[in-house]
């Protein structure tokens, strides 16, 4: 009774293999206009890569793919600037742009077949899923990178509380990671990431990153780092450099008062386009209104 079962059972075997998530470098490169760009994908086997390009607010679409070493366009306008490259040791992929434009800047993405299922004795049941990797951000401009011009802590304290905001202003591209830690560990409770702003300066980027501790840690040493591609840095909550935050003043709105500024101003001309066409569509009214009457007295008369 259990023979069928247990031959059943053994009958198959799962040739389901672990997802291998292709890695990408560089994550963030910023080029020069008219320069070239290159980016690598590191696989765990030889396979057949694909390479797409995201576009902000688009899904990703795809470049070419590589079948016994020679590239394969989606679109043949690609050809002339678009070349891929394997290395013949190991499982690594390059693609290569040059006479790079704006046009060129998105996330760009490597991709495999994976299949997923299960081999019988006798058939094979399951499917194929494209597997992506972690992505390179391309940005293409006219501005070469930059790394933060100013990087502090601010501090406020507020009751049973102590808030501490890192902020790092006119840096560029806008790509960078901001983290806190205390004694060499990361600290992810409490705190919070703001996102990026463009500076008065046009094309430099600030950020500012918050950390709320109990008034009682005040002795704590706490530091804020943050990775640029052009600087790694690490500010300490312990130095004469931290400054006190004015107390009618909520520390945020210290250092975004550019981005406020910016928005209470492009609010205003909102408004006055809105009054505007109030106006217009008034004095239409009031000619429509004198139209009208002259027009019923001249029939009267």
């Amino acid at each position: 009774m259990l023979l069928f079962p247990v031959l059943l059972a053994t009958s198959f075997w799962s040739c389901v293999d672990m997802q291998f998530v292709p890695v990408q470098t560089p994550e963030l490169q910023n080029q020069m206009k008219d320069t070239s760009a290159s980016m690598s994908c590191q696989l765990r086997d030889k396979t057949i890569v694909h390479w797409y390009r995201q576009l902000h607010g688009e899904p990703p679409k795809r470049i070419l793919y590589e079948t016994g070493g020679a590239p394969v366009f989606d679109d043949n306008n690609n050809k002339n600037r678009f070349q891929v490259q394997n290395d013949p040791t190991q499982p690594v992929y390059r693609l290569m742009i040059s006479s790079l434009t704006p046009r060129d800047s998105g996330i760009y993405y490597c991709g495999y077949w994976m299949f997923q299922g299960v081999k019988a004795l006798v058939a094979v049941i399951g499917y194929y899923n494209k597997v992506f990797g972690s992505g390179t951000k391309l940005v293409v401009s006219e501005k070469g990178s930059s790394p933060p011009a100013n990087s502090e802590i601010l501090q406020k304290k507020h009751e049973n509380q102590i808030t501490y905001v890192c902020l790092i202003e006119k840096f560029y591209p806008e790509v960078i990671r901001v983290t806190w830690t205390e004694d060499k560990k990361e600290v992810t409770d409490n705190v919070v990431k703001g996102d990026t702003w463009l500076s008065r300066k046009e094309d430099e980027y600030s950020i500012a990153s918050w950390l709320t501790v109990p008034a009682e840690n005040e002795d704590k040493k706490y530091y804020c780092k943050y990775e640029h591609e052009k600087e790694k840095a690490s500010l300490s909550t312990q130095v004469d450099s931290v400054k006190t935050a004015p107390q009618e003043e909520d520390c945020r709105t210290v250092f975004n008062r550019d981005q406020l500024m910016h928005r209470t101003a492009y609010l205003i001309y909102i408004i006055l386009l809105l009054k505007s066409s109030m106006y217009y569509l008034i004095i239409l009214f009031f000619i429509y209104r004198v139209w009208a009457s002259t027009k019923h007295q001249g029939k009267k008369a």
